[in-house]
């Protein structure tokens, strides 16, 4: 057998096992992918009844995600409408706090189109272990603090750290963390309260989620 068979013969060899490989692959991520996407739901799902509690919607809150982009609002990324009887009682709101100590810290937070917020979380974040990490529920309560405080335009000056005058405690040795989730849910309940209450149907200009 000259060379060039032989080196056509091992082509096709590798040929062949890189197509087997191929369609063991596929075959192995078919037969997940909903199992994932399944996980995946039930993931979500869960932490949005953490911001907003179950009673509050009978609908499809995942399915419900648009992403929101706003010039005089950059600090607003995805948007969750919860329904109750086909009446909207909560929003669901993905943000950005961009001036953490150490960056951009992503929060979850559920508020009522009156102002009334249910709960606020943590998604992200790069502040310092033992400081800044004190806005995550597994290492401090404090980010509960924001449970069922109403936000007014009377009460808003509240709406700040100690330090700057309001009513939210800040770290020792870390101010900056605390100060900028509080100042991002203020922003975004203002934004509820004055911008999407009065015009909720802005949120149909806004693009699905993929």
């Amino acid at each position: 057998m000259n060379t060039s068979k032989i080196t056509l013969k091992y082509a096709l060899v590798l040929g062949l096992i890189a197509l087997l490989s191929t369609a063991v692959s596929t075959a192995v991520y078919l037969l997940t992918k909903g199992r994932i996407d399944d996980v995946t739901a039930m993931q979500q799902r869960k932490l949005l009844e953490e911001v907003v509690p179950k009673s509050f919607f009978d609908n499809d809150v995942l399915g419900s995600c648009k992403l929101v982009q706003l010039e005089n609002a950059p600090y607003l990324n995805r948007i969750y409408i919860a329904k109750k009887s086909e009446k909207t009682t909560a929003y669901l709101i993905q943000s950005t706090a961009p001036d953490g100590y150490s960056g951009n810290i992503i929060l979850l937070m559920g508020i009522e189109p009156n102002g009334n917020v249910l709960g606020v979380r943590t998604l992200e974040h790069k502040e310092t272990p033992g400081l800044g990490d004190k806005i995550e529920t597994r290492v401090s309560d404090w980010i509960l603090s924001f449970t069922n405080k109403l936000f007014s335009l009377e009460n808003e000056a509240e709406w700040n750290v100690k330090k700057d005058g309001g009513q939210f405690d800040q770290f020792t040795g870390a101010t900056i963390t605390p100060r900028a989730v509080v100042n991002n849910v203020r922003q975004i309940a203002k934004w509820v309260v004055t911008d999407l209450a009065q015009n909720p149907q802005m949120i149909d200009q806004f693009k699905d989620c993929k």
